[in-house]
């Protein structure tokens, strides 16, 4: 990797920056950001193989912060955290030193470790008191792109998050001359509990999408907006938190701030993506400049290219961009609601801006993501669909097919079974939809294919008639594998779209056998209410863990009962997202399950301990959407 690149020093900067430091956006600016987030500067670079020793401290100070002033929870004293940097086959020593009033915790995110290593307070270990310290020391058993966050309380949306690179003992699959990470995370000035508490009172608080009254008549769309009314649900409900009180950063700067990567034109550049946000999904794009994704979740992938790729909160996306032209290019990351974005530069020189994208039209929930049997209608993901069906399925019995429970399944409170099935294989008695009978409009194109893609996948079940009772505001009449399909808002655009179709791992599975066991886990809340859980039951109300036997194959299927999108995160070891891919089905540690989206993974129970299993929607976490998976 090319190290040569050195920081601009403080004047350059200034330079840089220009007439903003009037508005405030310069002062601090050298206290908040890390070394390897400041605008020109490479970074993370490998140093001599070896054991690491890595001291973070936490604490509360006032920092300047997109052009204003605000109190955060910093690490060494900035945000985001320091960059750590460890290698495949050696030992880390990571030291989190608590400064404050209240106990802290650090959460390595997606490492392999002992589970008493994890940092996840009341599941792992207490959590670190006020002026404690706690170590963390294991032997690093993975290369790839992560990152670390808290896990008390709502630190993480208040600055207590980083990136954590780990270079590999082989050497990179992928050649590649220059390295940044681009690191992507909202930042509110308001305390995130009055946020919470505004959500608990009022779900739409932030939103202010909603279609009005006169867009309603002037569209001639009143059947399909008292639909949605009947069912007290919004087809603009895209975001719980919004541009309305959010600044998307990237790498700890505001658009204008304009983070800058650079390169010779020719080089290949490797961009570490990683979402460390608390509650915003990211549509990616370099406009001009086709990205080839190399790894995701830190696992390495056959290569790829793309035009533009979702990425949900607290996944990573590895891609390499070869910039042909001496001239600068823009790294745009649009919220998935389309209020706001996050936004840098690549450039040959320091100072070099390139257009900035304006926010495409805001997108709208469809028949899909509310789990309707859309047979012989109109209405595909990229439409607000008019929701024609009976709505009595929505919250009510439904058609059942559903097999009997596993007998093996070892707890009662997963009284699902997830049915043998396959996206490419007949789907025996669910309703067949013909796609090719609607006349859809031409969609995006697969990435890795070049083709358009096909409509939403094939129905995989009908739900059965548990509704998970009154922490469940609807059910998915009919479950989908939607592994195929574009994210929300990107159904329609005219360029290549990642999805997890196209991932597939760069070696075969190490773990052939068939699964022994079905697990079927609901994804449940009630958004009016702001309640949010599994199987109809928050973390408190919970009794006892879900169990995973060490050294079994088993299939998880989750069901999103509900309509919006989820990032499912299980710590301490990895999915494989059964995307048709066979034995090169990629590995996750967290995946997004689609509104009513029926996706099912495979996972080796191969790392005894207790293991947080959760939404990482920081607030829908909070109010409990999260489990503990305990490997005996």
């Amino acid at each position: 990797m090319n190290t040569s690149v050195r920081p601009p020093d403080l004047r350059t900067r200034r330079r840089l920056l220009g007439g903003m430091a009037a508005g405030g956006l310069l002062a601090g600016l050298e206290a908040l950001l890390p070394a390897w987030a400041a605008p020109g500067m490479a970074a993370p670079h490998a140093r001599q193989p070896g054991p690491v020793s890595v001291d973070l401290t936490v604490a509360r100070q006032r920092i300047d912060i997109a052009g204003k002033s605000a109190f955060a929870h910093t690490l060494n004293g900035t945000v985001p955290g320091p960059l750590i940097e460890l290698y495949e086959g050696h030992e880390a020593r990571l030291r989190v030193h608590n400064t404050l009033d209240e106990d802290a915790s650090i959460h390595w995110h997606g490492i392999l470790l002992p589970f008493e290593m994890d940092g996840v307070s009341g599941v792992t270990f207490p959590g670190i008191a006020p002026g404690e310290t706690f170590e963390a020391r294991f032997p690093v058993r993975q290369a790839g792109t992560y990152w670390y966050h808290s896990h008390s309380g709502l630190q993480e949306q208040t600055g207590v998050y980083g990136p954590l690179v780990i270079h590999p003992a082989g050497g990179y699959a992928e050649a590649f001359d220059r390295d940044y990470v681009v690191l992507l995370s909202d930042w509110t000035f308001e305390d995130p509990f009055a946020v919470l508490a505004r959500l608990k009172k009022v779900s739409h608080y932030y939103n202010f999408q909603e279609q009005t009254l006169p867009q309603v008549a002037q569209e001639g769309a009143w059947r399909q907006w008292l639909a949605w009314q009947q069912m007290r649900m919004s087809p603009a409900d895209i975001a719980d938190v919004t541009g309305h009180t959010y600044t998307y950063l990237m790498n700890g700067l505001h658009p204008a701030g304009n983070w800058t990567g650079l390169f010779t034109p020719g080089e290949r550049v490797r961009l570490r993506i990683i979402n460390a946000s608390a509650m915003t999904y990211f549509n990616l794009r370099i406009p001009g400049l086709p990205m080839t994704v190399v790894q995701a979740d830190g696992q390495d992938v056959q290569p790829v290219e793309t035009d533009e790729l979702q990425i949900a909160i607290a996944e990573t996306y590895d891609v390499i961009v070869t910039p042909p032209e001496d001239r600068a290019y823009t790294v745009f990351a649009e919220s998935m609601d389309r209020s706001g974005f996050a936004a840098g530069t690549l450039a040959p020189r320091v100072g070099m801006t390139a257009a900035v994208p304006a926010l495409r039209r805001r997108p709208l929930r469809t028949m899909t993501d509310m789990g309707m049997d859309h047979a012989g209608h109109g209405g595909h993901a990229g439409d607000a669909a008019e929701p024609s069906v009976d709505h009595s399925a929505m919250g009510h019995g439904a058609q059942v097919k559903s097999p009997a429970a596993d007998p093996h399944a070892g707890h009662t409170t997963m009284g699902h079974s997830a049915p043998d099935l396959h996206a490419g294989h007949a789907m025996g008695s669910s309703p067949a939809v013909d796609h090719a009978a609607m006349g859809h409009a031409p969609g995006p194109r697969s990435a890795r294919t070049g083709n358009e893609r096909a409509a939403p996948g094939p129905v995989l079940a009908m739900h059965d008639g548990d509704t998970h009772g009154v922490g469940n505001q609807a059910v998915a009449q009919v479950e989908r594998d939607r592994t195929a399909e574009p994210g929300t808002g990107l159904a329609d655009v005219d360029h290549r779209v990642l999805v997890y179709a196209d991932l597939l791992a760069r070696t075969p599975g190490r773990d052939a056998r068939p699964p022994a066991r079905d697990i079927e886990l609901h994804l449940t809340g009630h958004m009016e209410r702001y309640m949010w859980s599994f199987d109809g039951k928050k973390f408190s109300e919970v009794r006892g863990p879900i169990l995973f036997h060490h050294g079994e194959r088993l299939r998880l299927t989750l069901v999103n009962d509900t309509m919006m999108e989820h990032p499912i995160h299980l710590h301490g070891m990895f999915f494989e997202v059964d995307n048709g891919a066979g034995e090169y089905r990629p590995r996750k540690h967290t995946v997004s399950v689609k509104p009513a989206e029926r996706l099912r993974l495979l996972i080796t129970a191969d790392e005894p301990g207790r293991w947080a299993f959760h939404c990482h929607l920081l607030y829908h976490m909070h109010m409990g959407m999260m489990r503990v998976v305990e490997v005996v």
